[in-house]
């Protein structure tokens, strides 16, 4: 009987300490609770899918999921390329992407801050326009191809939020203007600095290895000319019509030669006929010069009778006065001669050294302006004595009359000059003199920014009733800091978005004091970025819409309660146990419970008394109450007996 008792006794003690075993195992496999992407394969089974079996070799599976990481590396491109892998498979991904740190444990730290990251790494620099865009506006769902959602898709990603699988093809983020009719290298004409300027060389484009070769003159054409716009209102580069003369060019013998242009004309030169006539007019009285030469025989000769005398010795014998006698008190008496010759009756003849003999000398921009830019053609009422003496008589007044009053009375040349009506006399040094100096990123506004029409009229406005910041900017606040800007500069003038803001750079908000709000921020929440206490409305990523009267103020409203609803009235009370300093440790006074830790207690940590863990709502809650007060309750009341004489 004692020999079964002493292996019934063996026996169940073995029980117990493969129980203990068994327990103790499962808890040094797994170290803590995964990550909430990584929830999927929590527990001691899957531990495989990310560790491979070796005592030996510590390694990590991490690349067979994140087939899109593996790729890159593979590749040797993008971000991941760049970082050391030097150990086993997976090594270099632990270093950065830590988990069984519990699920609330973000896997992925942005450090730097996207401002400060270095994109050359990515194998993409950012350079010109580039380096101003968002991140968010090219790293987008709608940007990524189809190419690389297949990787993206393993594991499940939300393609809204992830950096991966943009190409650097610029189709990727812009619209292909051209449709794809010029190819898709996008820098072969343009570059990031500025769109609109193109680098088409055109005097280098081969135009003999199209259908058409241009020859002569066609060669000085305007590439515009040809290539006109389409239906679309882009330019056309194909299936434009070009077989015969007639297609680009205007028939001047309105049918008269049914014979093809090339018969008597080249493309070296449209006027020089190679038509040879029988009869030599130059033995004529009156020899065929100039434009005579393309005048047709029947156009003078009206009666097909050559035997008939033609007058010929005044313009005016064939041609009608067009000025309706307006020269004929000139010393000349109106001769054409004095103005035209038979080699073509535009351009006139009378030059800027001879206007400058009359009361109005033509200076640069006038002088290269053609005769009819002024002298508006009418016909016979074409009028060539003309008001000259002030600017509007001439030009209409672009800005309405906002310059009428003193001291600038209309006198345009106050701003502009001959030379070019472009470019104003009105510089930045006589801005600083007017009612609104510009300050800080104001120098660099380029003029018409600011004075633009407004209220739709069409003219660009130069006298602003008001020069505060919302007469060219919205007020994205809405008014909610009406009463803040309301508050008086210096200058007795109201700070407007001044009193948070400067011109220098927007984003700067160190002027803003949140002291002087209703919750002042000290401790951590200095370092807290604003949008994480102030939402955007929607889901928004930017702070344009926000409500900043409606952040909150309670503990609760932006943190959760790690322990349910266990402490009750004290539940949002959280300053008694804890500051803004540091959530950790606790500030807790235990001696204001039934349990004082003076003594050996003192050092203790808290999780070896308060173990006492409930579900709630899904989540493991650490309950501190009810904690056993009883020694024997943690410790064992196995206490030896003392042996020493005397004890």
């Amino acid at each position: 009987m004692s020999g079964k008792f002493l292996t019934r006794v063996c026996l169940a003690g073995m029980l117990l300490l493969a129980i203990a075993i068994a327990h103790t195992a499962q808890a040094q496999i797994s170290p803590g609770a995964l990550a909430r992407p990584h929830q999927s394969i929590d527990g001691p089974t899957n531990c495989t899918k990310c560790h491979t079996q070796s005592l030996r070799e510590r390694s990590f599976r991490c690349t067979e999921c994140h087939r899109e990481i593996a790729a890159e590396l593979d590749q040797h491109r993008g971000l991941h390329s760049t970082y050391p892998k030097a150990g086993k498979p997976g090594e270099a991904c632990v270093k950065c992407h830590s988990d069984h740190n519990g699920e609330n444990f973000a896997l992925l730290h942005w450090d730097p801050t996207p401002k400060g990251f270095d994109h050359t790494k990515t194998g993409y620099m950012l350079d010109g326009k580039h380096v101003s865009v968002n991140c968010r506006q090219c790293h987008q769902a709608k940007n990524i191809p189809a190419s690389s959602r297949g990787f993206l898709a393993q594991p499940q990603k939300d393609f809204s939020q992830t950096y991966m699988g943009l190409s650097t093809q610029c189709a990727t983020c812009h619209e292909d203007k051209h449709q794809g009719r010029l190819g898709p290298n996008c820098a072969q004409c343009h570059s990031t600095s500025d769109w609109k300027n193109t680098r088409i060389d055109e005097k280098n484009f081969d135009h003999s290895k199209t259908h058409y070769p241009l020859t002569g003159l066609h060669r000085d054409v305007a590439c515009e000319k040809c290539h006109t716009a389409g239906a679309d209102g882009q330019a056309r580069y194909f299936g434009l019509p070009f077989s015969t003369c007639a297609t680009c060019h205007a028939d001047p013998h309105k049918g008269e030669f049914k014979q093809d242009c090339a018969a008597c004309h080249t493309t070296s030169t449209w006027k020089r006929s190679g038509f040879q006539s029988t009869f030599d007019h130059s033995k004529t009285n009156f020899p065929l010069l100039g434009k005579h030469q393309e005048v047709g025989c029947v156009a003078c000769h009206k009666s097909a009778d050559f035997k008939v005398p033609i007058p010929y010795k005044l313009c005016s014998d064939c041609h009608k006065d067009p000025h309706s006698g307006q020269f004929a008190k000139r010393a000349d008496g109106g001769m054409c001669e004095g103005c035209h010759t038979v080699n073509g009756w535009k351009p006139t003849t009378f030059t800027v050294a001879d206007h400058a003999r009359t009361k109005f000398p033509l200076v640069t921009p006038h002088a290269k302006l053609e005769c009819f830019a002024c002298h508006k053609p009418a016909g016979e009422r074409t009028v060539y004595k003309m008001a000259f003496a002030n600017c509007l008589d001439c030009h209409e007044d672009e800005h309405k009359g906002q310059f009428a009053a003193a001291p600038w009375q209309n006198k345009c040349d106050k701003c502009h000059t001959g030379a070019t009506w472009k470019t104003s006399n009105y510089t930045i040094a006589t801005h600083q003199k007017s009612a609104y100096p510009l300050t800080g990123a104001h120098q660099a506004v380029a003029c018409n920014d600011c004075h633009k029409p407004m209220a739709g009229s069409p003219v660009a406005l130069y006298h602003f009733k008001t020069t505060e910041c919302t007469t060219c900017h919205e007020d994205i606040h809405h008014g909610e800091f009406v009463s803040r800007m309301a508050m008086l500069a210096p200058d007795h003038k109201p700070l407007g978005c001044a009193a948070c803001h400067q011109t220098k750079d927007w984003h700067d908000m160190t002027r803003f004091d949140h002291s002087t709000t209703k919750f002042a921020l000290d401790g951590s929440h200095r370092a807290v970025l604003c949008i994480d206490c102030h939402k955007p409305p929607n889901l928004e990523r930017t702070m344009l819409h926000v409500n900043f009267a409606d952040a909150p103020v309670a503990c609760n409203e932006c943190h959760e309660n790690p322990h349910a609803d266990q402490f009750a009235e004290r539940a949002l009370k959280c300053v008694e146990c804890h500051n803004t300093n540091k959530w950790k440790p606790s500030l807790f006074d235990h001696e204001k419970t039934g349990f004082s830790l003076k003594g050996g207690h003192e050092h203790v940590a808290c999780g070896a008394c308060h173990q006492l863990k409930r579900e709630v709502n899904g989540d493991q809650v650490l309950f501190y109450k009810p904690t056993p007060k009883a020694c024997e309750a943690c410790h064992s009341n196995g206490v030896p007996k003392p042996t020493t004489p005397g004890f």
